[in-house]
């Protein structure tokens, strides 16, 4: 079975994908029956960040290869301008900020909850120590 899927290709910590036709049972950058396209998620400035073949890509479609999810999303997004992708990514990464945020401010509140009712538990723990040791005193004095 062929499949649309990416290669990863790039140095480390720096990815660049290839969008490749290739045996289903061949490694992720194996070997592949041909290049349709390349993905560079950290393109900037004039860099050319998404280009596909289409008419290739209608081709292996047309004799039964399967594109995979991600394929299918880098499609969508070659579909927009740069700048609404840039936007679209700005979004995305300002409401996981955001989210990010609002976990850390609940468990900063909850850690400070917590704190408060430690230190009271800790007096009331005290406080019967405090008063078993009067009453020891008392009896050895009354003993005495």
């Amino acid at each position: 079975m062929v499949k649309v899927r990416l290669s990863r290709g790039g140095s480390k910590k720096r990815p660049f994908y290839h969008i490749v036709a290739t045996n289903s049972r061949s490694s992720r950058d194996g070997k592949y029956i041909e290049r349709l396209g390349f993905y560079n998620p950290d393109a900037t400035g004039k860099d050319e960040d998404i280009k596909i073949d289409q008419e290739r890509l209608a081709y292996w479609e047309s004799v039964g290869a399967q594109v995979s999810d991600r394929v299918k999303n880098i499609i969508k997004l070659n579909h927009l301008s740069r700048e609404e992708r840039d936007s679209q990514r700005q979004v995305k990464l300002a409401k996981k900020k955001s989210k990010r945020d609002e976990l850390k401010l609940k468990l900063r509140e909850a850690a400070e909850e917590e704190a408060p009712a430690e230190e009271a538990k800790a007096e009331t723990e005290a406080e019967p120590e405090a008063a078993e040791e009067e009453e020891t005193k008392k009896d050895k004095d009354d003993s005495a």
